[in-house]
């Protein structure tokens, strides 16, 4: 699978990490920045891996900062982006299967490196359900008209 993935200055050390792991597994991995820990502004950050999702140039996103809040926040003010801050595996396989979420934030400072990649295996490999999630998902695709 081909994914975009930031962070901000809180998220750096964790982002690097999680490159290398999810580049491990085998996916193909386009690292947004940045590229130290200096402090940067992260709506800049989420922006870049929201349009990567949206213009078809990866298939997910996964964004990293201080909570993972703050990238969820910017993210999602990008049409056709669903992002989701998760803390858990379980919540990352329920945005995928009841939201269809193509971006997940996660939090670099509250929740630990093996944590967040058990995060992004599940959210990697869980499949959107459709079914009776599809028509609330279009309901919130058609709220980015209003």
């Amino acid at each position: 699978m081909k994914i975009s993935i930031a962070s901000d200055h809180a998220g750096f050390e964790q982002k690097q990490a999680l490159v290398d792991y999810l580049a491990s597994q085998g996916h193909d991995v386009i690292d947004r920045g940045p590229d130290c820990d200096d402090r940067v502004d992260y709506p800049d950050y989420a922006a870049l891996v929201a349009h990567d999702v949206v213009d078809g140039a990866a298939e997910r996103g996964v964004l990293v900062c201080g909570t993972g809040i703050g990238m969820a926040v910017a993210a999602n003010k990008i049409d056709g982006i669903r992002a989701a801050n998760v803390t858990s595996p379980l919540f990352a396989a329920l945005a995928r299967e009841h939201n269809d979420a193509n971006v997940v934030a996660v939090s670099g400072r509250f929740v630990d490196e093996p944590t967040n990649r058990e995060i992004l295996d599940a959210f990697v490999s869980t499949a959107f359900g459709g079914g009776r999630h599809a028509g609330r998902v279009e309901k919130i695709a058609a709220l980015e008209n209003e």
